[in-house]
């Protein structure tokens, strides 16, 4: 008989569990929610936050804070993120960091596959591939093949180790056999300056900062990174085109919660950032911004982010961060 009364307070008790999280989630969100970015303010993955803690904040009735926490690559703000109350009330906005500090630069504080739960591959951003106007080079072809002849010869560009633009070249650099030599700036504002002045030769990075440069001449683009030429640069070829395997974007975002958030309020948050990704007014800032929104289930997060890891962890081992 006591066997029996456990099992059906056991049985009571997971049943309470579940409708109290049914309920929770139909009553989500009845306060502020907070989206912490663990970058600096007005970069690519700052800019989309933004717009869509707006979009959120409307359709919830409730006010959507951004919070930045920049520093250590990203892991400062993610391990806050991670260690939040799983209640759906704190959410992190993630970039490719999440993938590649497993490798680069691990923490214990956090594991972006253990600590938290997967809610939507949100975008990606559009890469381009430019070089100086001090040098000779009219095409990818001819940056590798210079390379090539000069192995370390040539400077590219970052804002640090992790960032896109060096992982976009590492990636490159890997695919087609040459070797440049890395040079990371901590202040955009000089990589701007030694770009334009051609001390740093190549630069492949996200198009939200370099897209006006790009259009202004200060730089000479090549080419872009992605399944398919851009509109906003429908000239450029992609490196796909140019028979270098790189079809997907370095750079991605997506929505992450804390481990143990109800999958009730996770699948809640999924469905109502895919419908502010389709919303048409921010269709149009997808192009203009240069992202690609890609959408889908928590579950295709969870196996791109897993695929990410092993995709940097394979080139850690090959040495192409060297």
């Amino acid at each position: 008989m006591k066997l029996k009364t456990w099992a059906v307070l056991a049985l009571a008790a997971v049943t309470l569990l579940g409708l109290n999280a049914r309920a929770s989630a139909q009553d989500y969100p009845n306060r502020p929610v907070k989206i912490v970015i663990a970058f600096s303010p007005a970069g690519a993955i700052d800019i989309l936050g933004r717009l869509i803690a707006d979009k959120l904040s409307t359709m919830w009735g409730q006010q959507v804070i951004v919070e930045n926490r920049p520093g250590a690559g990203g892991n400062i703000g993610a391990a806050a993120a991670s260690q939040a109350a799983p209640d759906g009330y704190t959410l992190h906005f993630g970039a490719q960091t999440l993938g590649t500090n497993v490798t680069l630069a691990p923490s214990t504080a956090f594991h972006p596959v253990t600590s938290f739960e997967p809610i939507m591959l949100v975008s990606t951003a559009l890469e381009i591939f430019m070089v100086a106007n001090a040098t000779p080079f009219k095409s990818v072809k001819e940056v590798i093949d210079y390379a090539k002849a000069n192995p370390g010869k040539l400077n590219y560009a970052s804002v640090g180790i992790g960032s896109s633009a060096h992982l976009a070249t590492v990636l490159f650099s890997d695919i087609t056999g040459v070797k440049m030599q890395h040079v990371p700036y901590s202040q955009m504002s000089q990589t701007y300056a030694d770009v334009f002045s051609g001390r740093t030769e190549i630069w492949f990075t996200t198009a939200g900062g370099s897209l006006p440069h790009v259009r202004s001449g200060k730089v000479r683009a090549l080419a872009i990174n992605g399944p398919a030429r851009s509109k906003l640069l429908p000239d450029l070829p992609t490196m796909i085109e140019l028979g270098i395997n790189m079809k997907d974007e370095s750079s991605w975002y997506g929505f992450f919660a804390p481990k143990g958030t109800p999958k009730a309020i996770v699948d809640k948050v999924n469905r109502d950032l895919q419908k502010v990704i389709d919303m048409p007014d921010m269709r149009e800032k997808e192009l203009a911004l240069g992202y690609r929104f890609i959408g889908g289930p928590p579950d295709k997060l969870a196996s791109y982010l897993k695929s990410e890891i092993a995709k940097w962890q394979e080139l850690e081992k090959k040495g192409s961060f060297k």
